[in-house]
């Protein structure tokens, strides 16, 4: 069994936070981002509420549920946002056991890892943020312990049995628009394929260690999603949960297609940005395929090939579904693989 993963949920207005705080619940928009953190974040990891710069409260995630109709259910309104226009409920749901109690600043050293993450964005913009296992173990000791059960919080007019759907994922986009808003079944993306990579990518970190040379244990080490730097966004990012002395870092780039060439500079450009000398090992593209020509002689740049056993995509599909589907294989210099 993975370790608990840690997220800071964004919320987008007070009245929306006093409504996760009354009921222990957490809700996400009827969009893609709101779908990616609904399947990103799992049963057993933790997170708190971000809101105007203050963190509230440790939660275990106990169940995971979505609702058809959203649009009509409480506790919270559909938005409507003004750039687009566009008008979305809430039908993706997290139910939690409320763990401590606290309401802190962000504005303090123990909150680095994140708020680093929100200056160099200029802001939220972004439904959820992953933490780190080391924040995870500050957290755990502010505040005061509670142990309030969640069936004495959420009543059962905010259960319905008969409007669960489980998400489903296609990879035509007319098929994902023609059903349900467009949120029972979504298109495949570069975002859950992102979230499915989280998540298998420990299957070669034992390699992936050894071609950079790390003599550290994969078990020594967490894979993060989305780690903001000066010049964009790496798509996942590896690093010691524990480190002594000094940390060992991975940069990882994710493309839902063949890579380019100018992927791989990409990703050269991220490992010149990122200033940690002597700590970053080096990068990693994860891709369907790669170029034939291009900066293949690389030492510090891994490229790992994703693909689905066996997969039809005129069929719809589980996250679990793709997930147990999903292989990774490390690509060697050899034209044949491309």
């Amino acid at each position: 069994m993975s370790d608990p993963r840690y997220y800071l949920i964004s919320v987008s207005n007070k009245e929306n936070l006093d409504l996760c705080l009354e009921y222990n619940l957490a809700g996400f928009l009827s969009s893609q981002n709101g779908l990616w953190t609904f399947l990103d974040i799992d049963v057993g990891d933790y997170v708190s509420f971000l809101y105007g710069a203050r963190v509230k409260n440790l939660y275990k995630v106990i169940r995971k549920v979505a609702y058809k109709n959203a649009e009509s259910l409480p506790p919270w309104k559909p938005i409507t946002f003004r750039e687009s226009g566009n008008t979305y409920a809430f039908p993706y749901r997290l139910e939690l056991k409320l763990e401590r109690e606290f309401d802190e600043s962000m504005v303090r050293p123990e909150f680095a890892y994140v708020a680093e993450d929100l200056l160099l964005r200029g802001g939220y913009r972004k439904t959820h943020f992953q933490t780190d296992a080391t924040t995870l173990s500050y957290v755990s000791t502010l505040g005061r312990s509670t142990q309030e059960l969640i069936e004495s919080k959420i009543p059962d007019t905010l259960k319905f049995a008969d409007l669960e759907f489980v998400p489903k994922i296609v990879f035509s986009k007319a098929k994902s628009d023609s059903e349900n808003n467009g949120y029972t079944v979504a298109k495949f993306n570069e975002s859950i394929l992102q979230s499915l990579l989280k998540r298998k990518l420990s299957a070669i970190l034992k390699d992936v260690l050894k071609y950079f040379g790390s003599d550290k244990n994969p078990d020594e080490f967490e894979i993060l999603s989305e780690k903001a730097l000066s010049r964009g966004f790496v798509d996942l990012f590896i690093k010691l949960k524990h480190p002594v002395g000094k940390n060992q870092y991975i940069l990882v780039e994710v493309k839902n297609r063949k890579a380019s060439s100018e992927d791989f500079e990409q990703i050269i450009e991220y490992i010149r940005d990122f200033d940690k000398e002597g700590e970053l090992l080096g990068g990693i593209i994860i891709a369907s395929g790669f170029p034939s020509k291009g900066k293949l002689d690389t030492v510090n740049i891994l490229r790992v090939k994703f693909f689905f056993h066996n997969l039809d995509e005129s069929k719809e599909y589980y996250y679990q579904d793709l997930l147990d589907k999903l292989e990774l294989t490390i690509v060697e210099n050899d034209a044949t693989l491309f």
